[in-house]
């Protein structure tokens, strides 16, 4: 089972609009059409589609989207209004994956940059691992550990410690992916049952600096998507970049 992640659109609803670097819809475009000659089974897409919260820019989202010959589910980052993306494609909390399974959760808060799981998505999670004992990726917006960068970590999941207690003693959760970060990101958190580890993929559109106190963008990288593939026996990941 081939995975790609993308995530970070920021899209308006104009596609000539322009980011700082960029122009995000030209760019999605392109990370779409690299991600697709790869060839994947399923395109997660983890937050933050839209820039202008208009239903126009999910629409646009999802017309590019819909080039991928595979199915394709987002979730909302911070940018996101939950109205207008699920008018144009519905959030759904679990898919699954042949020998896998995909949980995803919305850490959106509303009104507020920073992420929070909630207790009552808390006590989803555990029962959902309670109810299924294949290997488990979990989807979300927000990283659940801090990436390195002061600023970013400022503005991340809330509940951190609450999350990792609810996984604490489900061994079948192998992989959590994030967004937010805006760059490649790595890392492995022990648990009581083994390690998880946690990843971030590059945006579709700006880039951010990683490792640095202040909000800065990285104008010499680009945008590019995270492969994951996900095997019965194990599992591998690898980021690829795509020329705009």
């Amino acid at each position: 089972m081939r995975l790609i992640q993308i995530s970070d659109c920021h899209l308006h609803a104009n596609p000539e609009a322009r980011s700082r670097c960029g122009n995000p819809a030209r760019q999605l475009a392109a990370v779409v059409a690299a991600a697709d000659a790869l060839r994947p089974d399923l395109v997660l897409v983890t937050g933050d589609i839209s820039q202008d919260d208009s239903e126009g820019s999910y629409r646009l989202a999802a017309e590019i989207l819909a080039r991928f010959d595979c199915p394709w589910y987002w979730i909302p980052g911070n940018h996101d209004v939950p109205e207008p993306m699920n008018a144009v494609q519905e959030v759904v909390a679990e898919i699954d994956a042949r020998s896998w399974r995909v949980l995803q959760l919305d850490t959106r808060i509303e009104g507020d940059v920073r992420g929070e799981v909630g207790e009552e998505q808390l006590a989803w999670l555990q029962q959902a691992l309670a109810e299924d004992d294949r290997p488990t990726l979990i989807a979300m917006h927000h990283p659940p550990v801090e990436v390195g960068s002061h600023w970013m970590d400022e503005i991340s999941l809330s509940d951190q410690q609450a999350f990792w207690a609810a996984i604490d003693n489900a061994p079948q959760v192998k992989i959590v992916i994030c967004g937010h970060v805006h760059h490649a990101f790595q890392k492995c958190v022990s648990t009581a049952e083994g390690s998880v580890v946690v990843q971030a993929c590059p945006s579709t559109s700006d880039q951010f600096l990683a490792g640095s106190n202040d909000f800065a963008v990285d104008e010499a990288s680009r945008p590019g998507l995270r492969v994951i593939e996900l095997q019965s026996d194990g599992w591998q990941s690898w980021i690829e970049r795509v020329e705009v």
